[in-house]
């Protein structure tokens, strides 16, 4: 049961959501190839869903906000709720694609149900290739979790893996959901038992002393650095506005061969050559704005996975966070590259990711009441200007039913006055940046992502680097699969990220 509650960090998600602030994350995938039929779909994701049990539970919130909420089984789970299909108007281009993504990804997800979607779009390139948008709330997953999900729904191989005809499978049966006395009485019994664990922290200060002293020394310089980078404010910027409902969504490609040949070159680390790319990007945006941004520093706020390797496959958020500077003052990129370099360095050896993560894990502590006041308030400080968030995706090819995956375009969520979130994932020695935009304030995402390729070209060209240039794959025509033999598809360059800061490429 107590696996079932939900932690003070995914409950905090829950506290940030409101009718503007929509606190999913979410994916476009591309495939090649015609899509599968629908039916066909919701049958080989209902053979693997006992792999992914969150899926089939939604939120049990506790009678007068005494507790944190716990997940239950839905008793009138409907997969076909979940799983829908639907199809670009012609010509079925990526901009129809983008179109579409920006708005599948405005709406909130219904609380009164399993919190995720996931919807198979036909007609991209006429018919030639598909897509599907996946839709999770946070407060079910972070982005290394979601990776595993995505990774446990689709195949490694074009030959789908053999699962248990229906007749040889367990029926899934929906466990008694709790009253609302039974969920009032656990959190109060939850609540009155936390004193508990404090006494046997206290016992094991004690028995190891040294141990214990160290590991609060550590976190308490974490929150100190943390502390100080909250002293002073990120500046204004036209991202950091009261948001609206509505998003736009792009996405940029690179590849990941050049980003390992600039960080080889300058030296750093591949996340470097990632946030240079950003702030080149970013600088370039806010002066055709007009903005003036001689010796601006932004803050970005970088996600960081502190999920254990035995941790994999578990749900819920492990992450912690720093705050990254990013010179969109500066001018020469190499330069602007070399502060990025050095602060990032120097942020790692402060502790700040330790910091942050004893902060989510004292929200556990805290009656839900509180929680949402202080999550509410936390995000609306300008203590930064920007999410930038890097997942290390699966490095091999994956399939659906024996079409290839040819794009993996993470989204994440923007908080309150935060109108642009840039999410990074690496799949299979591609990399894709998803540009998610409040539609009024970036209601010019489009030439933001042009910026992407010209702040890498600038650092390529200081690094004394070729870029390959457009990325083109062939996806041979496979026996057996069912679908049309796919067509060279041309794509212009994608932005790559191997691993967080925690354990990079």
């Amino acid at each position: 049961m107590a696996n079932d509650r939900l932690t003070g960090l995914d409950a905090s998600f829950l506290h940030l959501e409101d009718d503007r602030t929509h606190m999913h994350v979410a994916a476009v995938m591309t495939f090649e190839g015609t899509p599968p039929a629908y039916d066909a779909v919701v049958d080989a994701i209902d053979a693997r869903l006992h792999l992914v049990p969150r899926y089939r539970q939604k939120l049990a919130f506790v009678p007068f906000s005494q507790g944190r909420p716990r997940w239950i089984d839905d008793p009138h789970f409907n997969l076909r709720y979940h799983v829908r299909m639907t199809a670009l108007p012609e010509p079925g281009s990526e901009e129809e694609l983008k179109r579409l993504a920006g708005r599948v990804f405005s709406q909130p997800l219904d609380r009164d149900k399993p919190l995720w979607e996931l919807w198979v779009v036909d007609g991209l390139d006429g018919g030639d290739r598909f897509a599907l948008l996946s839709k999770t709330h946070h407060a079910l997953v972070d982005g290394i979790s979601g990776v595993d999900i995505v990774s446990v729904l689709f195949d490694t191989k074009p030959e789908p893996a053999p699962t248990a005809p229906a007749g040889d499978a367990k029926r899934w049966l929906p466990q008694p959901a709790p009253s609302s006395a039974q969920l009032l009485g656990e959190a109060l019994v939850e609540r009155a038992t936390a004193p508990a664990e404090i006494a046997r922290g206290a016992r094991s200060l004690l028995r190891a002393p040294r141990r214990i002293a160290g590991a609060a020394v550590n976190r308490l310089v974490g929150l100190g650095a943390l502390a100080w980078t909250g002293l002073t404010p990120a500046p204004p910027t036209p991202y950091n506005q009261r948001i609206g409902p509505h998003r736009r969504f792009t996405w940029v490609r690179m590849e990941l061969t050049d980003i390992k040949a600039i960080k080889n070159a300058l030296g750093g680390t591949v996340n470097d050559v990632m946030l240079a790319t950003v702030a080149g990007a970013l600088g370039l945006h806010l002066k055709r704005r007009g903005v003036d941004v001689n010796g601006m520093e932004l803050k970005a706020m970088v996600p960081v996975s502190v999920r254990s390797d035995d941790a994999r496959g578990s749900l819920g958020n492990q992450v912690a966070a720093m705050m990254a500077p990013l010179p969109v003052g500066c001018d020469e990129p190499h330069i602007r590259y070399e502060l990025i370099h050095q602060a990032m360095d120097q942020i790692k050896r402060s502790g700040q990711a330790v910091g942050a993560q004893t902060l989510t894990e004292l929200t556990g502590f805290a009656p839900p009441t509180i929680m949402d006041q202080a999550s509410r308030l936390v995000m609306r400080q300008r203590w930064f200007n920007v999410v930038v968030t890097n997942v290390p995706g699966p490095q091999l090819p994956l399939y659906l039913m024996g079409r290839e995956m040819a794009d993996l375009i993470p989204m994440v969520p923007l908080a309150p006055n935060q109108g642009l979130g840039v999410a990074i994932m690496s799949y299979n020695g591609h990399i894709c940046f998803g540009l998610l935009g409040d539609y009024d304030l970036l209601y010019d995402l489009h030439e933001l992502a042009n910026d992407f390729h010209t702040a890498l070209a600038e650092l390529a060209a200081a690094a004394g680097i070729q870029l390959s240039g457009t990325r083109r794959r062939r996806f041979e025509k496979r026996s057996g699969n069912g679908h049309q033999p796919a067509r060279e598809i041309g794509t212009s360059g994608t932005v790559s990220i191997g691993r967080s800061e925690d354990g990079e490429s």
